[in-house]
């Protein structure tokens, strides 16, 4: 007996839990690592530095999260709203719709009898008219349920782990002055892994994607620190 094997394909989910990694680890690592080296550079207490970081690492996140979420509550309602008007378009433009079917199939180089062909049969089942037009004409694929959902939670996520890594150095050192130079360093390194990382996912060069993302990590934590310092000394 021969076995059918169902053939998946993962692609859109995989690219939609990179983005949201991306997104979430990126402002993870940055946005607390500039705050952590500012406080650094403005007080002599680790405890402030870590309750200001969590603070800021719990709201950050939240705010991330509640983002993603209404990013891709905002593309399903969008969706929904195209699909209501195609559905409309195929009821009451119904021959419109079907040159359209036929200009949409004319650019891929198919001959005109074909075109009317395939406009016919398409015209038959208004669910599948509806969907080629989405696809096709607009060019959007229905979101997944609970993509918007899974989606918060894996920026809010990735956000919460990128902003306890620069912050880890001040729950082991006495003095900000000793933790900055250790959140710097493992920071760095994991700026120059993640942006590699994020490089060779989205099929970037990945040492110039390492370099980058360093890069700004590191302008943004510089900057926080020296205006903390002038803003402290000046008082």
């Amino acid at each position: 007996m021969e076995h059918q094997h169902t053939h998946s394909e993962p692609h859109q989910d995989r690219s939609g839990l990179i983005k949201d990694i991306v997104i979430g680890m990126s402002d993870g690592l940055t946005v607390p690592f500039a705050l952590a080296a500012g406080l650094s550079g403005a007080v002599s207490s680790n405890w402030i530095v870590t309750t200001g970081g969590i603070a800021e690492i719990i709201a950050g996140s939240i705010a991330m999260g509640l983002g993603g979420y209404l990013a891709g509550k905002t593309d399903s309602d969008h969706y929904d709203s195209e699909r209501k008007r195609e559905y409309y378009e195929v009821e009451h433009l119904a021959e419109k719709e079907k040159e359209e079917i036929q200009e949409i199939m004319k650019k891929y180089g198919i001959s005109a009898d074909t075109q009317k062909v395939v406009a016919d049969e398409l015209a038959r089942n208004k669910d599948h008219w509806v969907s080629f037009m989405m696809k096709f004409e607009l060019g959007l694929e229905e979101p997944k349920e609970e993509r918007a959902r899974k989606s918060a939670f894996n920026i809010a996520m990735s956000y919460v782990v990128g902003g306890f890594i620069p912050l880890s150095a001040y729950f082991f050192t006495k003095t900000p002055s000793a933790g900055l130079p250790i959140s710097c360093a493992v920071t760095l390194v994991a700026l120059l892994l993640f942006g590699f990382m994020k490089a060779r996912a989205t099929g970037q060069p990945p040492l110039g994607g390492a370099l980058r993302t360093a890069a700004i990590g590191g302008i943004a934590a510089g900057a926080a620190f020296y205006i903390a310092r002038l803003v402290s000394g000046a008082h």
